[in-house]
């Protein structure tokens, strides 16, 4: 994918004497549950030439570089393609048409949303489909990596809100600054689970936290990070902290 979405992306430039990307964004891999998701899945990827804001062609029949044409049976069967899996969760005793007459009623809302946020999941599936993979799949991660894999559009008010029914204090507490009060560890816990699970930048945190500056948010950031490397019961309390917001969140 590197090699595509890089070294093509120059030749081509230098073919067409162009210049800038050819491809939109990064290559990023999804997980999907096949049993909920795969069938809205590849309705989805399929429409995409005719769902841009300008459309490629008219007809979906009509776009050459895509399998959906072998769905529906009016193109080669490539030996690569896998389709049966696909029929067989639609369910459809014609194969062929039954995909066509799916794919025509057009995205579904849970999947058109899935793709319309600019921080998109890497999963796709139901809460127990998530809960598997972080408690199964993603074993080897610390507890903040696979938080922003399973639960990417985790916010600062979702962070903030769990540090404070941990601490038992009121939002407020956490996002007001008071002078006096340098040694508020839930108001620095705040911050830095805020930069690990919400993936804040630091001006974004002090701007939330009503700081003035960013240097207030990095110092408070690394006591927090050299606590929980020095103190054991200190980090159980921040893991306690997480595995509750995570929960809220799925």
């Amino acid at each position: 994918m590197r090699h595509i979405n890089g070294v093509y992306t120059q030749k081509y430039n230098r073919l067409k004497r162009t210049d800038g990307p050819l491809f939109r964004g990064r290559f990023k891999a999804v997980l999907v549950d096949s049993d909920t998701y795969l069938v809205p899945l590849t309705r989805y990827i399929h429409r995409n030439p005719i769902d841009m804001e300008s459309p490629l062609v008219v007809k979906l029949d009509d776009y050459r570089w895509s399998s959906y044409p072998s769905f529906v049976g009016i193109a080669e069967l490539q030996s690569w393609l896998e389709r049966d899996r696909t029929y067989a969760i639609l369910g459809h005793h014609d194969r062929c048409e039954g995909y066509r007459k799916f794919v025509a009623n057009g995205v579904d809302e849970n999947m058109a949303n899935f793709y319309s946020t600019n921080n998109c999941a890497t999963i796709i599936g139901d809460q127990g489909f998530k809960e598997w993979i972080y408690d199964e799949l993603l074993p080897e991660l610390k507890l903040e990596q696979k938080s922003r894999l399973v639960h990417p559009d985790t916010g600062l008010a979702e962070v903030v809100q769990g540090v404070s029914c941990f601490y038992n204090c009121s939002v407020s507490e956490l996002t007001v600054a008071i002078q006096g009060k340098a040694k508020n560890e839930k108001r620095k816990v705040a911050m830095h689970l805020c930069q690990e699970l919400a993936g804040a930048k630091l001006s974004t945190i002090a701007e939330y936290f009503n700081l003035t500056a960013i240097g207030s948010v990095s110092s408070a950031t690394h006591q927090i990070r050299q606590e929980r490397q020095n103190d054991e019961a200190f980090e159980r309390k921040i893991v306690s902290i997480i595995k509750n917001i995570n929960k809220k969140a799925t």
